[in-house]
């Protein structure tokens, strides 16, 4: 069976669909996928870009133009699907053209696309190829299938919905149940990369990550100036990956380029970060606590879920102190939470036992 994954031209839309991508590929299977901005290891797979004519920021700008109100909420993450609606529905129209020539050139049997790669679900209805939905965030996929199919850009076209839809959102972590949709376990990929041995192993001290964004921009929820500045007043060891600046570091701070979190997440005992989607399944899956940034799309979203599951912290980027980041690190209530969401995923389906439903959508 070929397979194509499809995902925005986003690597946190991306790296979500690789572990399964993978188990289909070790299932035997011809997979490719389908994006753009790949990172450095894919598992060896195989890749195809489309993602040539994708522009976030240009379709932003235009849809802001369109619906200036919508665009303010949007940046304070209060503008719930209206935005990323419009905003993929424009963006999604760049990736249809090359990824049907990619499909009449390879001819798919099958093709998975993410919560926001809609095109997936538009080449597979307009070549007669089952599609299935992979839930790659923490708002449930069916919805973003929804706001991005009926957006002013994409309401006359005729798009199917895919014949099979899976989700990823712990059970604890959901607002409602997906009795339509098969469980598998978010399988936290940071797009693979060289390691110190150092982050391979415990600290003398309590180690905080802390990470940012890959996408800039405004209100990006950046925690690392704020965490520099409180730092020295914490006892811990603080890793800042990637920072934006390493301007005055106190002594217990370090600092890295870009590593795979997913290998130093389990030897750490706290994460702050920017509420990336991606960023707090990989923290829930280690069993750490968090403390997010709440701020544009669906970080605010993201956010206070985590915090309401008692899991986290919400606190806006410029506001985090001292006293937050120790209460991230002696609060066990947070450390509980966080541990028994973590039992959770480990007990859900993991992506080899998915790869025989997407299987029956060929031969059943």
């Amino acid at each position: 069976m070929r397979i194509v994954f499809v995902a925005a031209p986003l690597q946190g839309h991306l790296l979500p669909l690789i572990p399964l991508a993978a188990a289909c590929r070790d299932a035997g299977h011809d997979v490719i996928l389908a994006s753009g901005g790949f990172p450095s290891d894919v598992r060896g797979l195989r890749t195809a870009d489309i993602g040539g004519g994708f522009s976030l920021p240009r379709s932003a700008i235009r849809v802001a133009l369109r619906h200036p109100r919508v665009a303010r909420d949007e940046m304070r993450g209060v503008a719930g699907l209206a935005m990323v609606g419009e905003l993929f529905g424009r963006a999604n129209l760049a990736l249809v053209e090359p990824l049907q020539a990619l499909a009449e050139r390879e001819q798919p049997d099958l093709i998975v696309f993410e919560s926001l790669g809609e095109a997936g679900a538009i080449v597979g209805g307009r070549l007669c190829i089952p599609t299935a939905l992979q839930e790659n965030t923490l708002w449930p996929a069916p919805d973003l299938f929804r706001a991005v199919t009926t957006s002013s850009t994409l309401a006359k076209l005729d798009i199917p919905n895919p014949e099979l839809t899976i989700t990823v959102i712990p059970p604890s972590m959901r607002d409602a149940p997906a009795p339509e949709a098969i469980p598998m376990r978010p399988v936290p990929w940071s797009g693979g990369g060289d390691i110190p041995d150092w982050l391979l192993a415990p600290g003398e001290r309590p180690r905080v990550l802390v990470s940012r964004s890959t996408l800039a921009g405004p209100n990006d929820g950046d925690p690392g100036p704020a965490v520099i500045a409180a730092a020295g007043a914490v006892d811990a060891e603080f890793v800042l990956v990637r920072p934006a600046t390493t301007r005055g570091l106190p002594a217990n701070v370090r600092a890295v380029d870009r590593v795979p979190l997913d290998l130093a997440l389990p030897h750490a005992a706290a994460f702050v970060h920017h509420a990336g989607a991606g960023s707090v399944l990989g923290g829930l899956a280690a069993g750490l606590p968090q403390l997010t940034t709440p701020g544009a799309g669906d970080r605010r979203h993201n956010a206070e879920l985590l915090a309401r599951r008692g899991a986290g912290l919400a606190v806006e980027a410029k506001a985090i102190t001292a006293a937050d980041l120790t209460r991230l690190l002696t609060d066990e209530s947070l450390r509980a939470a966080a541990q028994e969401v973590a039992a959770e995923i480990a007990a859900m389906p993991a992506p080899a036992t998915v790869v025989p439903e997407l299987e029956k959508l060929v031969s059943g």
